[in-house]
């Protein structure tokens, strides 16, 4: 029971910082904040992606470019140009170090207005400091694990945010219905969101790609706005208007 309660908190602490933080805020602006406020959920995405975190100025010019070319051969992550999963992942990875590096600038419309912390991005950097998060994952799994099965979750604590970010792409790209004609193959993967907290109601994101509630319909549920909206409320962040 600890191996799964730690699994699924971890899972949902990640993916809330890639919905919330990189997706909905450095890479759309949804809504405003502090520098204090700016740093703190930096500085939770660091913790809680880990071994895994993903640079937020990196993450944002892809996932511009997503929108600007979704579904072409421009398009850093579509489902419909690889013959797997697997092959996708690489070529992300691929772009998203040439970004995170600073080895290649991005085009014009794609730069600007993302979060920056040189500071933290360099020590996230550190091949030492990712496995040491790898490290503790290991420790709390040979204290608390009961089963053998249960290391096999130990990857996915490693590779957390490009593991949901797979899922995503891949999913909300191939699997599902549309509600909109957006021109691409954006599909809604109801089923599934739930543990995706949003990211599979893609269809409608790419509809209105600046609106925080990615839910449409009266039966479709976006789990991260009432947490945004809850936000608002307390001055936490400034939703802008639609």
């Amino acid at each position: 029971m600890p191996v799964l309660i730690f699994f699924i908190t971890h899972w949902f602490l990640s993916l809330f910082c890639q919905t919330f933080f990189l997706h909905r805020y450095a890479s759309h602006k949804m809504f405003r904040m502090s520098l204090f406020w700016e740093r703190l959920f930096y500085f939770f995405t660091f913790f809680f992606q880990g071994a895994s975190f993903l640079n937020p100025r990196a993450y944002a010019i892809m996932h511009r470019m997503h929108h600007a070319y979704s579904d072409t051969e421009k398009d850093p992550h579509s489902p419909h140009f690889f013959k797997d999963v697997w092959q996708m992942t690489l070529r992300t990875k691929d772009i998203y170090l040439n970004y995170a590096k600073y080895n290649q600038e991005p085009e014009p419309p794609f730069r600007g207005n993302y979060p920056e912390w040189k500071g933290l991005d360099k020590l996230s950097n550190y091949w030492a400091l990712r496995i040491l998060f790898g490290v503790g994952y290991f420790a709390f799994y040979y204290f608390f694990a009961t089963a053998w099965w249960q290391y096999l979750l130990l990857p996915v604590h490693f590779f957390i945010g490009p593991v949901q970010g797979a899922i995503v792409n891949w999913c909300g790209h191939k699997y599902g219905y549309s509600n909109y004609d957006n021109a691409d193959h954006s599909k809604n993967s109801l089923p599934l969101d739930f543990l995706l907290m949003g990211e599979l109601m893609q269809n409608n994101h790419h509809k209105s790609p600046n609106s925080p509630n990615f839910a449409k319909k009266w039966f479709e549920v976006d789990p991260t706005y009432p947490i945004m909206l809850l936000f608002h409320a307390l001055r936490i962040i400034q939703l802008k208007k639609v």
